[in-house]
């Protein structure tokens, strides 16, 4: 049994990951931790030093400025971990590469075995139809979701554009307003929805001569995330220092 610690515990995706592992007879939850110290059972306390002595694995869903803080202490305590949480800047995501030099990590923009799926599709029929076809995605998250676009969304339009052999940076459009011109060759939009209590889509369009392929995701519950984390935990202990992707947990890298 696979010992666990939930950071972010009371969040939205925290509660579900604590449901969902009692449920799962390959998990032992040993810690939650949060900000504050209150909700119930399981008992939650702000020490995430502290309840790393009984676990083997952290999983994360918090917020990306308090990344740094949590993987330093997992990397001293030399613990596996798994995050879930996105929006990671530039200094953020360069902590998480050098903790993992140290301690596995799993880091992953979406933890759901079908979006991983479409992470690995949409590369692959970017590179069949080319550059004569037009690329948008759209994304709807509920309308407290702090970040935009979405990780998810992000991963989709790189994995795009590396396909493609175009620049994100340059070539990547986040949102239309007032006279843009006519739609550049090369541009891969993105645009995010925020409305009501939408658990997460993505829609990624090829749009060409006469027709239109689209590919959908819609999570309908919040669990699927979680199940892909506990998966992912499950997966990751034991493993050798390294930066992990739910492909490598999936066995699709």
């Amino acid at each position: 049994m696979v010992k666990v610690v939930v950071n972010g515990a009371l969040g939205r995706m925290g509660l579900r990951v604590l449901a969902c592992a009692a449920d799962d007879a390959e998990v032992e939850i040993v810690g939650a931790v949060d900000l504050h110290e209150h909700g119930g059972e399981p008992h939650v306390t702000t020490d995430l030093g502290g309840v790393l002595k009984k676990a083997e694995v952290v999983i994360d869903f918090t917020s990306h400025v308090g990344i740094p803080a949590t993987i330093d202490i997992v990397a001293k305590a030399k613990r596996a971990l798994v995050i879930g949480t996105t929006g990671l800047t530039r200094d953020e995501q360069a902590s998480l590469e050098r903790a993992a030099k140290h301690v596995p990590i799993v880091y992953a923009p979406n933890m759901s075995v079908g979006v991983n799926l479409l992470f690995q599709l949409v590369g692959g029929v970017a590179k069949t139809l080319g550059g004569a076809y037009d690329v948008e995605i759209v994304e709807a998250h509920h309308n407290q979701k702090k970040d935009a676009p979405s990780g998810t969304a992000r991963k989709l339009a790189e994995n795009i554009a590396a396909a493609l052999g175009r620049d994100l940076a340059r070539d990547g459009v986040y949102g239309r307003e007032g006279i843009v011109g006519a739609r550049g060759p090369n541009e891969i939009g993105v645009h995010a929805v925020r409305a009501g209590d939408i658990v997460g889509e993505h829609t990624v369009i090829f749009a060409g001569p006469g027709e239109r392929i689209e590919l959908t995701h819609r999570a309908h519950s919040r669990d699927t995330f979680a199940r892909g984390a506990l998966r992912a935990a499950k997966w990751v202990v034991g493993k050798t220092p390294g930066l992990y992707s739910m492909l490598d947990v999936l066995g699709l890298a």
